[in-house]
């Protein structure tokens, strides 16, 4: 039978492939609520006889629902679990992966189909996904109260229990607790970057995979600020006690009403672009440096890193109808200001696309700002200070249904994963997958488990001298070339970027 033992107890999963053991929706660590709302995340209680694993666990206080994945509903608490796909129920010691999902610190979950790790554990590894605080729960800054300090950064803390249950536990599994790789997207990816230069999370993993890490971190005193306005929002007071006694539902409705009215204003500043509310928190304790400034200083040298991000990232944002319609020249001129952007710069992309509408400049402007500049400058801190890195570019386009699929935010995610068959991954990918697209996905899944087993992804590391990179495509795409801005334009920007 497919039983496991962990330190606190026996879990039982189930064959997700004939060569594939899944275990689902096991707790690393205490429901966050009650006496333990807004603090560090405390021991999972141990449990007797076997605990049946085979369904994913609640998911974090969220208000979005998402195609394919569960919902959170109010009295859902034991949201702090792992799940695993290991390909040696019998022994071993394989790499681990350990994913953590992205969602703007606000939603998602590990229980979203596209990260099943059934591909890559017959691949050769074990893979591990987690559920984190997000949102106010995680991300919210919560004054001190009567009694101790409460943490900022809650879903960091989080992401660091996890890697500790992996390296205590993940042997019983068939995994190498010395070998582990812990990747993530989005603001999952950009957790990882923060966990490299953290001191909690200094020797719980050995490489690091980051897709489209986005830019943005809060000062104490921008957080303190949103914490206010979420307050106001919930009709609470903006302290440790009334933000307690305001139900983690309230939270999410006060927040999704100050989201609703930066959009609605186009004089609010940056944040009616991309009303994110919230971002790791430069705290100087669980946070001490942002990951740019730690990674030069060589932070976080001894991790070998892999950056991939996609050519077109802000296109997703337009297609979903989550951006701000930026379509005269007057809007982008305020969008420049507002983001404090290096004069000539919006120029410069319009030389590069000449007869492209104000949108496209418009897109293709805030997508570098937000995650490929970003993760250039993360690859190149990070070989700064004395580490090894590896830098890709997923630029894989298509003719869809509805017309041309960009290579676009969280395009690339399910051919690292395997997944492009998924039902899920069709609006992503424009479709039903291609053999060239099949072809892809084999490709990036063999890269992903060289680098996690042994630092090779199949190209060289990356070079500040020659800043090349590896270029994901299908032999299907050529004719879709889109040229890219020279990053020179962005060499008087300054990051992290700070907001709002």
């Amino acid at each position: 039978m497919d039983i496991f033992t962990t330190d606190n107890g026996a879990v039982r999963g189930f064959r997700s492939s004939p060569d594939v053991v899944a275990v689902l929706g096991i707790p690393y660590a205490a429901p966050p609520f009650g006496a333990r709302r807004f603090r560090e995340p405390a021991p999972a209680a141990p449990w007797t006889g076997v605990r049946d694993c085979t369904a994913f666990g609640p998911v974090a206080p969220q208000s979005a629902e998402l195609p394919g994945s569960p919902v959170w509903s109010p009295g859902d608490e034991d949201v702090l679990t792992v799940n695993l796909w290991t390909p040696a129920p019998d022994g071993g010691s394989l790499p681990v992966l350990v994913w953590i999902h992205g969602g703007a610190y606000t939603f998602g979950s590990s229980a979203q189909p596209d990260f099943d790790g059934d591909a890559l554990a017959r691949a050769g590894l074990v893979v591990v996904t987690l559920n984190h605080r997000i949102g106010f729960e995680g991300f919210g800054h919560v004054p001190a109260g009567d009694g101790a300090a409460l943490p900022d950064n809650r879903g960091l803390l989080d992401q660091v229990a996890a890697l500790r249950w992996v390296r205590e536990n993940i042997a019983a599994f068939g995994g190498d607790p010395g070998d582990v790789t812990v990747a993530g997207h989005s603001s999952g990816a950009a957790s990882v970057a923060c966990l490299m230069v953290m001191d909690r999370a200094r020797g719980l993993f050995h490489r690091a995979v980051l897709h489209s890490p986005a830019s943005p971190h809060y000062t104490r005193d921008i957080a303190a600020a949103t914490t206010r306005e979420i307050a106001a929002a919930a009709g609470c007071p903006a302290t440790a006690e009334g933000l307690a006694a305001a139900t983690p539902q309230a939270l999410l409705a006060a927040a999704d009403r100050v989201v609703e009215a930066y959009r609605r204003d186009p004089a609010s500043g940056s944040r009616h672009y991309d009303p994110s509310l919230y971002a790791p928190v430069l705290d100087g304790d669980v946070l001490p440096v942002d990951p740019l400034t730690g990674l030069a200083a060589g932070a976080g040298r001894e991790v070998e890193l892999l950056v991939c991000h996609t050519t077109e990232e802000y296109r997703l944002f337009d297609a979903v109808g989550s951006s701000a319609e930026v379509t005269t020249e007057e809007q982008l001129a305020a969008f420049a200001q507002d983001f404090g952007l290096p004069d000539g710069l919006v120029d410069g992309y319009r030389a590069v696309l000449p007869d492209a509408p104000v949108l496209d400049v418009y897109l293709a402007v805030f997508g570098d700002l937000l995650f490929g500049e970003y993760a250039h400058r993360l690859v190149e801190q990070h070989v700064r200070g004395g580490g090894r890195a590896f830098l890709s570019h997923f630029d894989r386009r298509r003719t869809g249904p509805h017309g041309l699929v960009r290579a676009w935010h969280c395009a690339d995610v399910p051919f690292a994963f395997g997944n492009v068959d998924k039902e899920c991954a069709t609006f992503l990918i424009g479709g039903a997958p291609t053999p060239a697209d099949h072809d892809l996905a084999r490709r990036m899944v063999g890269a992903w488990a060289g680098f996690a087993a042994d630092g090779d992804p199949g190209w060289p590391p990356y070079d500040p001298a020659a800043g090349q990179a590896k270029v994901w495509r299908t032999d299907e795409d050529d004719e879709h070339e889109v040229p890219a801005a020279p990053r020179e334009l962005w060499a008087r920007a300054e990051f992290p970027l700070l907001r709002p």
